[in-house]
């Protein structure tokens, strides 16, 4: 493979110092399969005393000392640099209790997870397979290192990693790796939230993600439970021609691969299978579907630990999935308004993407959407008052005009916010000064 030149320079110094040195991991993968990891992992037989001595000139940080990780600045990039090691037991389920370092690169490369992982090319681009990681990789497969109960049991949050390069290369999981991921599935509980989300959201952007999300099903229930009684669950309704689940994964597949985006998708119609009923006609229905989801989804957030802003993305465009929107200007404006344009694109997107997945035949809405995005583009190109601070006024100003600091203030300014923005009000100060002296004399 080629190794790019900073990484070259790298294990070349490595090399001339008298130690073994390799690219490893992900970026050798990513190497042939021609992707751009970006990462740059080297395994070495130096210690980390002997690491930070050849890089002696450059900014070293001690990331990972104690297992035996060193971060070299070649410049501006980083390097991430370890000796070779064995690893002793995982009590606590994720990370080796300790590490005993070694001169073999074959025990180093042992300890890794998939075969597709443990892959490695010196300054040249020669490449050490021990465990047919090229075959592989050639023949899209992942497939554990030895024994996957094994693997999955030193490491659970592996189960996880299975899917997520499934869902992003689009490769098959071997037979036998798979089979140990279903059972050892119960183990995913005992994971960090955090690094739950973590490898939720990497999987969730994958090009590969609808059949990943059916073939695994039973892994993302056990991760986030709530999605169970959508599997399966019809919806004996013409405008839906999938189960809850599969409509689901279908949506997921065509959002924008955007993080937040795709998880929102995967939890628009977590709240269906408990709002379901059928009317006399034996037509199914879901009335408040989404506002018991916003519930749902914001319990499902809390319990993986998100950010509050990652928090109340998702819960927003969950509940607002199902909202109608005028295809007129001023309704856009309001919509921009009240949760920004960047939101309100991505709104339309998800509102797409459900669409497309239900019996489209009957109920095809791309024109309406289309009209709705071109609103959204015009509204933004002609930088309209859309929040506070686009009036032509703010709180200073009112305060000379004799209206007191304080809640009245304020929510005078929204007001005159909600004025402009339906039109009823031109952004002019004079105007909006002489507006809000009148909504504050009338009390």
């Amino acid at each position: 493979m080629k190794i790019p030149k900073p990484a070259y320079e790298i294990l070349n110094r490595l090399n001339k110092s008298g130690y073994e040195a390799y690219l490893v991991g992900g970026c050798v993968r990513d190497g042939l399969t021609g992707r751009d990891s970006g990462d740059i992992d080297i395994t070495t037989s130096a210690l980390p005393r002997q690491v930070k001595a050849v890089f002696a000139d450059c900014k070293v940080a001690q990331t990972g000392i104690k297992h035996g990780t060193v971060t070299v600045f070649w410049g501006d990039i980083p390097a991430e640099i370890t000796t070779f090691r064995t690893e002793s037991a995982y009590s606590d389920l994720r990370h080796p209790d300790s590490v005993i370092f070694t001169d073999k690169l074959s025990r180093d490369l042992s300890r890794r997870d998939f075969t597709m992982n443990a892959l490695c090319a010196d300054k040249n681009g020669e490449i050490t397979d021990l465990f047919g990681g090229e075959a592989d990789i050639k023949n899209r497969v992942i497939k554990c290192i030895g024994d996957p109960d094994e693997r999955f049991s030193e490491d659970r949050l592996r189960i996880l990693r299975a899917v997520r390069f499934a869902a992003v290369l689009g490769f098959e999981i071997e037979q036998k790796t798979a089979d140990s991921l279903f059972r050892n599935r119960e183990k995913l509980k005992s994971i960090a939230a955090e690094r739950i989300y973590a490898e939720l959201s990497k999987a969730l952007c994958g090009d590969g993600i609808q059949k990943v999300l059916v073939d695994y099903a039973d892994i993302f229930t056990r991760v986030i439970p709530e999605l169970e009684p959508m599997r399966n669950f019809r919806q004996k309704n013409p405008h839906h021609i999938y189960d809850v689940y599969t409509h689901t994964a279908i949506a997921v597949q065509n959002t924008p691969p955007k993080p937040l985006l795709r998880l929102a998708a995967l939890l628009h119609d977590v709240g269906k299978p408990s709002t379901f009923f059928t009317d006399e006609s034996g037509v199914g229905h879901f009335y408040g579907h989404s506002a018991k989801g916003a519930e749902i989804a914001r319990e499902i957030m809390k319990r993986l630990k998100t950010s509050n802003r990652d928090r109340d993305y998702v819960v927003n465009a969950v509940k607002y999935h199902d909202v109608q929107i005028e295809p007129t200007e001023k309704a856009v404006r309001k919509l921009i308004a009240k949760h920004g344009a960047d939101f309100a694109k991505d709104l339309i997107s998800l509102k797409r993407a459900d669409n497309r997945r239900q019996n489209t035949r009957l109920y095809d809405r791309t024109e309406y959407y289309d009209r709705i995005d071109a609103l959204i583009d015009g509204v933004i190109e002609s930088r309209r008052c859309l929040s506070l601070k686009d009036l032509a006024v703010n709180g200073a100003d009112l305060m000379r005009a004799g209206i007191p600091r304080g809640k009245k203030l304020g929510d005078i300014l929204n007001i005159l916010l909600a004025d402009v923005i339906e039109g009823n009000l031109p952004n002019e100060k004079s105007r909006l000064v002489k507006k809000a002296t009148e909504i504050y004399n009338e009390g």
